[in-house]
């Protein structure tokens, strides 16, 4: 399979590059300076040139904070820039898999979202990235939307390096722990959406490490499994103010049969951690 990633400068990207590289797929990874999806013209010009059998669309805004100060710069890029990618792909007759977020709900469901459960997005970040959701899937062709969480993996800023480097900084950390939701490896994420793209997948699909954690759970597990001793501080997320507001309880879980599985967040970290060079914090 001939495969184009966008946004392959990134965190998400990177992997996707790598693992479909390592399968033996011919690889285009643009990054952002290569090719910025907001520009339709570019990213029509881009796609039939390449003429890829597959899309992997990682090129996103990440920045959830940022997103309420430019909620319109945000949704260029989450929304509209993901439509660009999808109908360009299905101009050339390729598969595309876009990703997507569990900030699209508003965390109020007691028990884990799947599919079919109505978006609420309580946040600018949230509401680009439904936005972008509703543009892959308004048209024709073999067009796919994978919902994860909680990304953390080489080659960007994440969680799991947030926590090390003020761990070894401070000996202690707070953390809130009225959050929950499913702490994702790229590494275990990507495989997958290669694996999507080739076989012309079609729909939302939720795919997040098995398990659910709350921060404050997460980065105990994180320093246990770094045979670190951090002093880790339960708090809240009123106590712990931010300017986009979170969903409370995000966990994803899959009503589809032939969703992908992946294992145990757990399994994502300790990973993780054994590729990481030592002694590098992002």
């Amino acid at each position: 399979m001939r495969l184009l990633v966008t946004g392959a400068g990134g965190m998400l990207g990177r992997d996707v590059v790598r693992v479909a590289e390592a399968a033996g797929h011919d690889v285009l990874g643009l990054p952002r300076a290569e090719l910025d999806v907001t520009d339709a013209a570019a990213v029509g010009r881009t796609v039939e040139a390449a003429r890829p059998d597959g899309v992997v669309n990682c090129a996103a805004w990440t920045d959830v904070d940022g997103a309420e100060a430019d909620e319109d710069g945000a949704t260029a890029v989450n929304g509209p820039g993901a439509g660009h990618v999808a109908d360009a792909a299905a101009a050339a007759g390729a598969a595309v898999v876009h990703v997507s977020s569990d900030y699209v709900f508003d965390g109020t469901k007691q028990s884990p979202y799947v599919e079919s459960d109505p978006p609420a997005p309580v946040s600018a970040y949230g509401r680009g990235k439904l936005a972008g959701e509703r543009a892959v899937l308004g048209g024709a062709g073999a067009r796919a939307v994978v919902r994860s969480s909680w990304l953390f993996g080489a080659g960007g800023r994440n969680f799991v390096e947030t926590m090390l480097a003020l761990g070894a900084e401070r000996g202690e950390v707070r953390v809130v722990g009225d959050q929950v939701g499913c702490p994702t490896w790229t590494g275990h994420l990507a495989p997958v959406l290669v694996a999507l793209a080739a076989g012309r997948a079609t729909g939302t699909f939720h795919v997040a490490g098995t398990g659910a954690a709350s921060w404050h759970a997460f980065a105990r597990a994180i320093f246990e499994a770094a045979g670190m001793t951090v002093r880790v501080h339960e708090t809240t997320t009123g106590e712990f103010p931010r300017p986009a507001p979170r969903p409370a309880f995000s966990v994803l879980a899959s009503e589809r049969r032939d969703a992908p599985r992946l294992p145990p967040w757990q399994e994502g970290l300790a990973a993780y951690l054994a590729e990481r060079a030592p002694g590098v914090v992002a």
